[in-house]
């Protein structure tokens, strides 16, 4: 069975990467239209000419086989359809978490696939960690 093409809104992706910005930018929902009609921030244009320098390298600068990384904090960038099958290392606070960008992620937020806060789990308490410890049996 053949794999079923990638679809935003009616359009393929190569017809979204095809398309001026402005028709991008009015078929994305609509926060994300507001956000972008506004025009982009610095910190959001040093991004895409990041994006636009490794394009024109051809095959994203690859050196030695390995793709390249562009390292951004900047977690309310749009994924827009030229950056497809980029690998973007975005800041959570603490690290820079790899994403490589798939169709499907068109319209999200940066931040949505580098949580910021992980679930605590905490442990069993060991022999000696609080005060009731001393009369849990020994396994």
């Amino acid at each position: 069975m053949a794999r079923k093409e990638f679809m935003y809104r009616g359009y393929t992706l190569e017809e979204l990467q095809e398309m001026p910005m402005d028709n991008v930018i009015e078929i994305l929902p609509s926060r994300q239209r507001r956000s972008l009609k506004r025009g982009f921030l610095p910190r959001q244009k040093k991004i895409l000419d990041k994006i636009r320098k490794l394009k024109n390298e051809g095959k994203q600068g690859n050196k030695g086989g390995k793709p390249q990384i562009i390292k951004t904090h900047c977690r309310d960038m749009i994924v827009l359809p030229e950056m497809v099958g980029m690998i973007f290392g975005i800041y959570n606070g603490k690290v820079f978490v790899q994403v490589q960008i798939q169709p499907e992620m068109i319209g999200c937020y940066f931040g949505e696939f580098a949580p910021t806060r992980q679930k605590v789990a905490h442990g069993d308490p060991g022999m000696g960690a609080t005060r009731s410890s001393m009369f849990v049996p020994l396994k």
